[in-house]
């Protein structure tokens, strides 16, 4: 069996008082997710997330490496993949997709992306990163 990592985050900004979060779709598959990628041979963790989130959105972050949570699948027949997904706070917040994988970004209220989310994992991280964004303010 193969295995792929990957890491990402959960990227977030304040605005009026709210909390909101990126989420992008993907060119292939047309899933809404979070921006993540493969590890490079010599990348941490973090520098992995930090390096995907600026190649598929233009944002650049502070991640928080406090917050880590993993999700395993099997993306394709005999391949596992692990991915580790990190907080992350907005340094920018005007995004640029990167056109060959990014169909779409965009700011939402970390309330309503369980609505938009397509994977149940996804919505999960959601709610663990809610309440990490309050004690990491």
């Amino acid at each position: 069996m193969l295995h792929e990592k990957s890491c990402g985050a959960i990227v977030y900004r304040k605005s009026h008082g709210n909390t909101q979060i990126l989420l992008i779709k993907h060119v292939n598959s047309g899933h809404w997710s979070f921006p993540k990628g493969h590890i490079e041979e010599g990348e941490t963790e973090t520098e992995t997330a930090r390096r995907e989130i600026m190649e598929e959105t233009a944002i650049d972050v502070i991640i928080d490496p406090t917050f880590r949570e993993t999700v395993t699948y099997c993306p394709k027949k005999d391949t596992l993949k692990v991915v580790v997904y990190f907080l992350a706070r907005a340094k920018n917040v005007n995004f640029k997709p990167q056109k060959s994988e990014i169909a779409e970004i965009k700011w939402v209220d970390i309330c309503y992306a369980v609505k938009i989310l397509s994977y149940e994992n996804d919505r999960a991280i959601v709610a663990k990163a809610r309440s990490a964004i309050k004690e990491f303010i």
